[in-house]
C-alpha cells in the first residue's frame, strides 16, 4: 500500500528510510496518474516491505514538487539513502518500475 507523503512527513518517510523509496508525483485530475495507481499497487504486492511507495499530490504539496523539479505528471523518482537514483516521466509498465527499484537496492 502506498503512503501519502507530505512536507511534514517527508524527512521521516523518505529521507530517513533504510529502504528504497519510490515517489509518485500525481494529481487527482490527471488521467495517466490514475492509470499508474494500480501498477504501483501491484508493484507493492510484488516487493512488499522491501520498498516504500509514496504518493505526493502536486496540488497539495507544491513545495515538494518544486524541490524535485516536477514539470510533468506522473513523475516517478526512486531514492536510496535520501538521494534520487532514478526517475521516469509518464506511465511505464510494472517491470520498468520494478527494475528501477531493484537497481537502486542492488537486488
Amino acid at each position: 500500500m502506498s503512503k501519502d507523503i507530505t512536507i511534514q512527513n517527508f524527512e521521516q518517510e523518505v529521507q530517513n528510510s533504510d529502504k528504497p523509496v519510490l515517489l509518485d508525483f500525481w494529481a487527482a485530475w490527471c488521467g495517466p496518474c490514475r492509470m499508474l495507481t494500480p501498477i504501483l499497487d501491484k508493484l507493492h504486492s510484488e516487493l512488499g516491505d522491501n520498498v516504500v511507495i509514496g504518493k505526493i499530490n502536486v496540488d497539495e504539496e507544491r513545495e515538494l514538487a518544486q524541490k524535485f523539479g516536477v514539470m510533468s505528471i506522473p513523475s516517478v523518482f526512486v531514492l536510496k539513502g535520501g538521494k534520487v537514483v532514478d526517475s521516469a516521466i509518464g506511465v511505464r509498465n510494472q517491470a520498468h518500475y520494478s527494475e528501477m527499484i531493484k537497481k537502486a537496492s542492488g537486488l
